[in-house]
C-alpha cells in the first residue's frame, strides 16, 4: 500500500481533486483526463466493486484507514491530508473524509444497452446532477433495466450525481443517444412503447396506459426537463402521453424525481 502524506493543497499530485464545486472546471478537467470522482467510503467501495479502476484515493487524517481493504487491492496511491488542506483543495469541508478518482470507461453502444432490456427510462435534457442521480437510484432500486440519455443531459458520473445515486450509476446500464431529433424513432423501431410523462391535455393515467400493453411488450418512460418538461418533438414521437393522477388540491404534477420514482414503480408492477 502506497501511503503519501501531503500538506500543500497546490501539490500537483492532488490535481484530480481540485475545486470540486466548480462545475465548469470539473467538466473540462474530468473530460480531459477521463476521470470521475466518488465521495464517501460506501460509494467508493461500490465503484471499485463495479470494476472501475482507481487513479488515486484521498483521505483525511481521521479517516486514513477507512479504505484499507480497497486500497490494498489497488496499485493506485493513497494521499492522506489534514482537514484544512482538504478544505482548501476541494473547496468545502470534506465531512465524509474520503474521495477517490476513478478512470472512466467508454459508454456502451445503444444496441448493447437495449439488448435484453424490457423497461427503460429515457431522459431528455435534464441538467441538474442531483435529479439525474436520484432518478438513477429510483430506476435501479425498482428494477428498470437501463437508462438512455439525450445528448444534453447532465453527466451521471459527475460527483453530485454519483453521490445522490448512492452508486446506482455504476451498475445500471446507460448510454446517450447520438441524435436527439430522431432518437425516439430508433427506440420505437426496436419495439419500445414510449410513455411520455406529462400533465398536459390528452394524457392518460399511467396505470391505464400500461394495462393496455401485452405481457411481452417493451416500455420506455420519457421524462423531460426540470422546468418545461418534454419538448414538443418528443411528445409527438411518443406512443402515448401519460400522467400520474393528482388529488385536486391545486397541485397539477410532481417534481421530476418524485414522478420518476412513482412511474418506475408502475413499470415494476408491469414487469412483475
Amino acid at each position: 500500500m502506497s501511503v503519501i502524506r501531503v500538506t500543500d493543497p497546490a501539490d500537483p499530485r492532488l490535481a484530480d481533486y481540485t475545486r470540486l464545486r466548480d462545475v465548469n472546471l470539473r467538466r473540462h478537467l474530468e473530460a480531459e483526463h477521463g476521470l470521475f470522482m466518488a465521495e464517501g467510503d460506501k460509494v467508493i467501495r461500490r465503484a471499485a466493486a463495479a470494476g472501475f479502476e482507481p487513479r488515486s484515493f484521498l483521505l483525511t487524517e481521521r479517516r486514513a484507514e477507512a479504505l484499507d481493504d480497497v486500497v490494498a487491492g489497488s496499485a493506485a496511491p493513497l494521499y492522506v491530508v489534514g482537514e484544512q488542506t482538504a478544505r482548501q483543495l476541494v473547496g468545502f469541508d470534506l465531512h465524509r473524509g474520503a474521495l477517490a478518482a476513478f478512470h472512466r470507461r467508454p459508454l456502451p453502444g445503444l444496441d448493447d444497452v437495449l439488448t435484453g432490456a424490457r423497461t427503460i427510462v429515457v431522459l431528455e435534457d435534464l441538467v441538474d446532477h442531483t435529479n439525474v442521480g436520484a432518478i438513477f437510484r429510483s430506476a435501479a432500486g425498482l428494477g428498470v433495466d437501463a437508462v438512455v440519455l439525450a445528448p444534453r443531459c447532465a453527466d451521471p458520473l459527475y460527483r453530485r450525481a454519483v453521490k445522490v445515486s448512492m452508486g446506482a450509476v455504476f451498475t445500471l446500464p446507460y448510454t446517450r443517444l447520438d441524435d436527439w431529433y430522431g432518437g425516439l424513432d430508433t427506440l420505437r423501431a426496436v419495439g419500445f412503447h414510449l410513455m411520455a410523462l406529462t400533465p398536459g391535455e390528452g394524457s392518460l393515467p399511467l396505470r391505464d396506459a400500461m394495462s393496455a400493453l401485452g405481457p411481452d411488450d417493451r416500455v420506455g418512460l420519457l421524462l423531460g426537463t426540470e422546468g418545461d418538461g418534454l419538448s414538443s418533438r418528443w411528445l409527438e414521437r411518443a406512443t402515448a402521453r401519460v400522467h400520474i393522477p393528482m388529488a385536486e388540491r391545486d397541485v397539477d404534477s410532481l417534481n421530476v424525481t418524485a414522478a420518476a420514482a412513482i412511474a418506475c414503480y408502475e413499470l415494476a408492477r408491469f414487469t412483475g
